[in-house]
């Protein structure tokens, strides 16, 4: 087929798609001129980064291909855990709309759960916050495949975002297969403003090190960074002097009786549970009668560990007959396919296994959480979330 380059962009289409493609230069003007004045507004907020780098990206960039689910996973998962509480005396805590963007063959699988949880979260902060919406990927309103995420983040990193994983990856990761963590995920979100939050969770020993880089374990090449309290909404959670978290289960409000009549684990991996608890439930949510599954206004939490991430979308705790409360988190993996999730939660069943994990599946050393706090920063606050920090926790 006889192929011509387009007069305006130079790029070459089949002579039939030409005339098509050259005409939509002119009606793409006014698109052009609302990409330039975001891109202006990008560059001008923090950094030196370039104009014409940005412009281009939010034109160009495209949305990410995913499996589409009517009503969305969430509103399944409510009606399978509303049916559980017929059965038993359980509480659920959920955050709202997220897409489950899963790993690809030949696209991403065992290197992309990173992207693909990144991708999970903007899904709901863009359904769910006006302001993040605004600014998240040049306010596009969608969400970018995971090339245009890579090229994001390399943004953030030329605006100054956590040098040290500028460092770790010699500011390129466009068109690779890098595996990322937490402090990634952190950065980028945060090059758009927003308040994403670190906090590590592990043995009192591993509190000087940087966790986050890819495949990095103590005892090998490790990237040290300042541990620091952050003041915003989890802080009255930690315990500062000694890096733990005391246990503020708000049971009186759901009608699990007082907090002190929690009797179960209170260390090791109980730990990060509690905190996931007193996270999703920060607002004092009110439960009672039949109404015992409910949406907080909680974004996703990002959740890693050494290999693996995941998003927790929610929490359950069950009030059993020996008086002990038992926890799941409720968790999307992009390891697993949507069309398989959408089909177990439909026919309610086998989700459990594939979102619930107890207490007793939290088996590694170290994990790391991100969550992304109201509101966008801008000015003196902003330059500070260049240093990504985070808040330790002992296990």
């Amino acid at each position: 087929m006889e192929s011509s380059a387009c007069p305006f962009c130079h790029l070459t289409f089949p002579s039939l798609e030409l005339q098509r493609h050259a005409n939509s230069h002119f009606e793409d003007e006014d698109e052009e001129a609302k990409d330039l004045k975001l891109a202006n507004q990008i560059a001008s907020s923090s950094g030196s980064v370039d104009v014409d780098s940005v412009s281009p990206l939010i034109a160009s960039q495209t949305r990410s291909n995913f499996y589409h689910v009517k009503d969305g996973l969430i509103s399944l998962l409510k009606n399978c855990l509303e049916l559980e509480t017929q059965h038993n005396s359980s509480v659920t805590i959920l955050s709202g709309y997220v897409d489950h963007f899963q790993c690809l063959p030949s696209v991403d699988v065992g290197w992309g759960c990173g992207w693909r949880n990144i991708q999970m979260l903007s899904s709901h902060l863009l359904a769910h916050r006006q302001e993040a919406r605004q600014v998240l990927f040049g306010g596009s309103g969608f969400v970018p495949d995971i090339a245009f995420l890579q090229r994001w983040l390399e943004i953030a990193w030329e605006r100054g975002f956590d040098p040290p994983g500028a460092q770790h990856f010699k500011c390129k990761i466009y068109g690779s297969n890098h595996k990322i963590g937490t402090t990634e995920c952190a950065a980028l979100f945060r090059s758009f403003g927003l308040r994403a939050r670190v906090v590590d969770f592990g043995p009192k020993e591993s509190q000087p090190f940087y966790l986050s880089v890819p495949g990095s374990t103590l005892g090998q090449t490790v990237m040290k960074r300042s541990i620091i309290q952050v003041s915003g909404p989890m802080d009255r959670y930690v315990h500062h002097q000694q890096g733990s978290m005391k246990p503020r289960h708000s049971f009186d409000s759901l009608g699990y009786g007082r907090s002190g009549n929690f009797t179960g684990k209170s260390g090791g991996p109980q730990i990060l549970v509690d905190w996931v608890w007193n996270y999703f439930s920060d607002k004092g949510l009110t439960i009672s009668g039949s109404n015992r599954v409910v949406v907080s206004d909680r974004a996703p939490l990002y959740f890693q560990h050494d290999g693996h991430s995941r998003t927790i979308v929610g929490i359950q705790v069950k009030h059993q007959q020996n008086g002990i409360h038992q926890f799941n988190l409720l968790i999307m993996d992009p390891s697993d396919g949507t069309i398989a999730l959408e089909r177990s939660l439909k026919k309610n069943v086998g989700w459990q296994k594939l979102i619930k994990r107890g207490v007793h599946t939290l088996k590694m050393p170290q994990y790391q959480l991100c969550y992304i706090d109201p509101g966008i920063a801008s000015g003196v606050e902003l330059q500070q979330l260049k240093t990504i920090n985070s808040i330790f926790i002992e296990l």
